[in-house]
């Protein structure tokens, strides 16, 4: 009897300990197959001048703020294509038509933290605009949020600064954020 009761004492422990968050080792949380499809962002900011040859910001003559909306299209192996549309400074980038002229990579971290850089124009002619973005994905994968973190842009295309010339290509001083949804079709994703 006493050794039924060790028995039985024994499977109920295994069983519990099998059921336990500790009995299983997780994996990362994210990774680059996290994103995956199509995302509809909208970004917001400032672009604030260049920063110069001598490292320093020289701010623009005007204030160049932004606002902009893209979809972006995961392949979930660190690629994307991007098309957006957006003002800089009161005006129409691209004439006012979405630039679907766009590609680039990203790199996501297991939690949930990542990188992405965006390329304007195509890999055989780049235009020479590179953003490179941090980014945090919410753990269901719906929600991307990010802030710029640098912008190069060829030197013909740098904003007029009261001082300071950059050299070419041309780093410019933002402050812009993004955020990103994952475009649900008939509530599937």
């Amino acid at each position: 009897m006493k050794s039924k009761s060790l028995t039985c004492a024994a499977a109920v422990a295994a069983t519990l300990l099998s059921l336990s968050g500790a009995a299983h080792a997780k994996g990362p949380i994210c990774s680059n197959e996290t994103l995956r499809g199509l995302y509809g962002f909208s970004a917001q900011g400032e672009i604030l001048g260049i920063i110069g040859t001598d490292g320093a910001v020289h701010y623009a003559k005007s204030r160049l703020l932004l606002n902009d909306v893209a979809v972006v299209n995961f392949d979930a192996n660190g690629n994307f294509t991007r098309n957006d549309a957006g003002n800089i400074g009161g005006l129409p980038k691209s004439g006012g038509a979405f630039n679907s002229v766009q590609f680039g990579t990203y790199n996501v971290n297991s939690d949930c933290t990542g990188t992405m850089t965006i390329n304007y124009g195509t890999k055989a002619s780049p235009a020479g605009v590179v953003l490179v973005v941090n980014i945090v994905i919410s753990s269901d994968a719906t929600l991307v949020i990010g802030e710029m973190t640098s912008e190069t842009v060829p030197f013909a295309a740098a904003p007029p600064t009261v001082d300071g010339t950059c050299g070419n290509p041309c780093s410019e001083a933002v402050q812009i954020s993004f955020e990103g949804k994952k475009v649900l079709a008939y509530g599937f994703r």
